[in-house]
């Protein structure tokens, strides 16, 4: 029997002209892969002004992100959409820049162990229960704004010890989907080499949305570090103590304002965008299951009962775990990378030069059929199988792989496994007839028209 196929763009007809193309681009990553882009192992796509390659093989991709990572730096065409934002941060910085950051913020990721913020992603937990109480008669709800919410609420407590509370979380959300819209449009145009000043109204909107968001964060920064110039007494284990002790190994040098505000910024956007995104779809995927939300909940109640999570609780929750990789494998938070090679190469009888673009995506890989059966289809169970292991092992990169692999990542897994296991227990999910979510590849991979399920208490269903 068929399993579960949750939402796809329609593949497009292969050899269409770049004039159909483009408008389709300009608007979202997914819309112009074809059926035969998921089989193929490299895709060639040429303009008069740039040629564009599709790697789409874990030899190939391998080669570029992990073997010759440092021939391979990542694409300007990101830092152009993202420096309104956070500048040259370790996110789009290259080079000898980035090793610098690498080297200041390894120690500070270190300072700040996953374990050691367990209780406040629990407290950021607790207040989107409180909040979800509100709305759990049935009523259609996006479940997107709250999953923004809280994973917006988890890094800011990480990150500068405060909460955030539901008009500014409302205000990031609106900020950052207006962005991405718009700052990958004009991305898109400066990939096709069109000139972006031509478009000056979208430049103005794109202006001040980032605004907008660096005016929550700049303040928070400023405030800290006044408060440690008239030595008063600050948080000592949070992200922003570990980021202002940072030094330079070389020259023992901290972050000044701007660099410090730019790597703020990063794990701010990156760090609760990502993971809102990952959320969102997965319960999408449990609701749309009810033989796998009430296995969910099985498990997660045999856990942890009526008390509060502990952090040794994540680990034996083995199935809430494989349905989140399933989600990242169906879903992954930033569908394509971006890189230009610095060098001239041959890669399956095609000569790659420098100027040219790399294309690497999660989402084609991970649902390329060479490597993944039925890939399409939602299996949670498919990672215990032979041809899963092996898939995972090398067509798996949710998070990236190589050197540029995503710092983050384990915090990210250790948030969600947690934000699941408390809704689960708590509620129960279903989807509203007629709202199919719409996925949509820009910075991050969203849902063009939201998430919408109902939300039922369980005590009240029951």
């Amino acid at each position: 029997m068929a399993g579960f196929r949750p939402p796809k763009p329609e593949p497009k007809p292969g050899g269409l002209p770049f004039w159909k193309v483009l408008p389709a681009w300009l608007h979202d990553g997914l819309a112009v892969l074809s059926e035969k882009a998921y089989r193929m192992k490299m895709g060639q796509f040429r303009l008069p002004t740039r040629r564009f390659f599709m790697l789409n093989d874990p030899p190939l991709i391998r080669r570029v992100l992990v073997d010759e990572a440092g021939n391979y730096p990542k694409s300007d065409i990101l830092g152009f959409m993202l420096k309104r934002l956070m500048g040259d941060s370790i996110f789009t910085s290259n080079g000898a820049v980035w090793r610098r950051q690498r080297a200041m913020l390894n120690p500070a990721f270190e300072a700040t162990r996953v374990k050691l913020v367990f209780d406040q992603m629990r407290r950021a937990a607790d207040e989107m229960t409180a909040r979800l109480d509100a709305v759990a008669d049935g009523r259609p709800h996006a479940v997107d704004i709250e999953t923004t919410h809280v994973t917006a609420d988890i890094i800011l407590r990480t990150i500068f010890s405060e909460s955030l509370d539901r008009e500014r979380a409302e205000q990031v959300f609106t900020a950052f989907n207006r962005f991405q819209e718009i700052a990958y449009g004009l991305g898109m145009l400066r990939v096709f080499r069109v000139p972006t000043f031509l478009f000056f109204r979208r430049n103005r909107e794109a202006d001040r949305t980032a605004r907008d968001i660096r005016g929550l964060l700049a303040p928070l920064i400023q405030a800290r570090l006044d408060r440690i110039a008239r030595g008063e007494a600050v948080p000592e284990r949070d992200f922003l103590a570990a980021m202002i002790e940072a030094r330079d190994p070389e020259n023992d040098q901290p972050f000044d304002f701007r660099e410090l505000y730019e790597q703020v910024a990063m794990l701010f956007l990156a760090g609760h965008e990502t993971s809102a995104s990952a959320l969102a779809w997965t319960l999408y995927l449990i609701a749309s299951q009810p033989d796998v939300q009430a296995r969910l909940h099985a498990e997660v109640a045999a856990v942890l009962g009526e008390r509060e999570p502990e952090i040794g609780d994540l680990r034996g929750m083995a199935y809430l775990r494989d349905v989140f990789r399933e989600s990242l494998r169906l879903y992954p938070p930033v569908a394509f990378f971006a890189r230009e090679p610095a060098v001239r190469e041959c890669m399956r009888g095609k000569d790659v030069k420098p100027g040219s673009i790399v294309f690497i995506s999660p989402w084609m890989l991970h649902r390329n059929i060479e490597h993944w059966e039925a890939p399409d289809e939602f299996d949670a169970g498919r990672f215990d199988t032979d041809k899963g292991i092996e898939a995972a092992r090398c067509a798996y990169m949710p998070f990236s792989m190589g050197p540029r692999v995503c710092l983050g990542a384990a915090f990210a897994q250790q948030e969600a496994a947690l934000i699941l296991a408390m809704l689960i227990r708590r509620y129960r999910f279903e989807t509203v007839e007629g709202h199919v979510p719409k996925p949509v590849a820009r910075l991050t991979l969203r849902a063009e028209n939201g998430v919408m399920l109902r939300l039922y208490r369980r005590e009240a269903a029951a």
